[in-house]
């Protein structure tokens, strides 16, 4: 049995196409980026502090090959971005969180980004904007996967804010497009303690 007519099945045909092709962004490179990437819509999830769960252990090199690790910011609440160069909302946000990563540095927050697949093409890109704060080199794709106990990531770019105890208090899913978001969030969780 036939239930819909093969007009109204042609039609869903191209919306479910249509759907499918912008859920998947990007572009076909010819601007100098490389797509792939699935962004966020600004949704997040706070978590209460008794709940939190402790952030990964993330050890490596950053950008220049310099060792990284989490844990020389013990005691500091610490901002981690998942971001690519060639991920257009990635860069669209930079100035977001440069700008309050350079008003909070001396308030005990620490921006780390995580860089991943173009390493260097992040290296290019963070000296050309002169980012204030270091990035994991994760051209393999595995620091990110380390929050899946805690706040998984669905989208480039995420970020997630581990509190000064080392618990992950909140993941934002997508671009920060304000930085009085950002910052209202990074507060929130300054005055939680887990």
């Amino acid at each position: 049995m036939n239930v819909l007519p093969r007009r109204a099945r042609g039609v869903l045909a191209v919306a479910l196409c249509s759907l499918v092709l912008s859920a998947c962004g990007g572009s076909d490179g010819t601007d100098g980026t490389r797509g792939g990437y699935i962004s966020g819509d600004g949704s997040y999830v706070v978590v209460d502090a008794p709940d939190r769960k402790d952030a990964p252990e993330l050890e490596g090199e950053d950008l220049e090959g310099e060792p990284l690790s989490l844990e020389q910011f013990a005691g500091k609440v610490v901002v981690v971005n998942v971001w690519g160069s060639w991920c257009p909302p990635c860069r669209a946000e930079e100035p977001i969180l440069s700008a309050v990563a350079r008003e909070l540095a001396d308030d005990d927050v620490q921006f780390v980004g995580i860089a991943t697949r173009d390493v260097a093409g992040a290296r290019a890109f963070e000296r050309a904007r002169e980012v204030p704060y270091p990035s994991f080199a994760d051209d393999a794709g595995t620091y990110a996967v380390q929050f899946a106990d805690s706040l998984p990531t669905m989208a480039t770019p995420t970020t997630w804010i581990i509190d000064a105890d080392g618990k992950v208090a909140v993941r934002y899913l997508g671009p920060f497009t304000s930085e009085s978001t950002l910052r209202g969030l990074i507060e929130d969780v300054q005055g939680s303690r887990s």
